[in-house]
């Protein structure tokens, strides 16, 4: 057998790892073209598919996305805000009267088949005032208590979603 020049010993290493390279994408197209496949098969059990598409989405967890929108209390007008509910219940939220109101923290939790939402003011006028509330799926609204801390008076209230 007669040896190859440089040039040739290059091309044909050139060539095999181009054919090596094509292989493992292939074999990755492959294996994700499946999975998509599976996780889109009619056959699939229904919790299956749900696992799925929950999965998808960025850890929500059942009944949180549920709270996005806006609230508002109609004695008075006042609004909550919830742009986000991440996996840990953490929330993005605001609160206006009718100007914003600074929200220290917002929290969303799960109680048995309940979702709720904690809300703590600290502004001006508003020294740790609080909304415990809890997510009434039937009618969409928010329903619960808000703690007035200048006067230390709890008062029943509910929020519509306005949109």
């Amino acid at each position: 057998m007669k040896a190859l020049p440089d040039g040739g010993r290059r091309f044909l290493i050139g060539k095999a790892m181009l054919l090596v390279t094509g292989l493992v994408a292939a074999v990755f197209l492959c294996v994700l073209n499946g999975n998509r496949a599976e996780a889109e098969s009619p056959g699939l059990p229904a919790s299956v598919k749900a696992e799925n598409e929950g999965s998808a989405k960025e850890g929500a967890k059942p009944g949180y996305e549920e709270l996005k929108g806006r609230w508002r209390r109609p004695d008075g007008g006042y609004i909550i805000e919830i742009m986000n509910v991440d996996a840990t219940g953490k929330m993005d939220a605001a609160y206006f009267n009718p100007k914003p109101i600074n929200v220290s923290k917002a929290e969303a939790t799960r109680e048995g088949s309940s979702t709720k939402v904690f809300i703590e003011l600290r502004d001006t006028g508003y020294p740790g005032s609080t909304y415990t509330l809890t997510y009434d799926p039937q009618g969409d609204q928010l329903k619960g208590v808000y703690f007035q801390a200048v006067m230390q008076q709890k008062f029943e209230v509910v929020l519509f979603r306005i949109r």
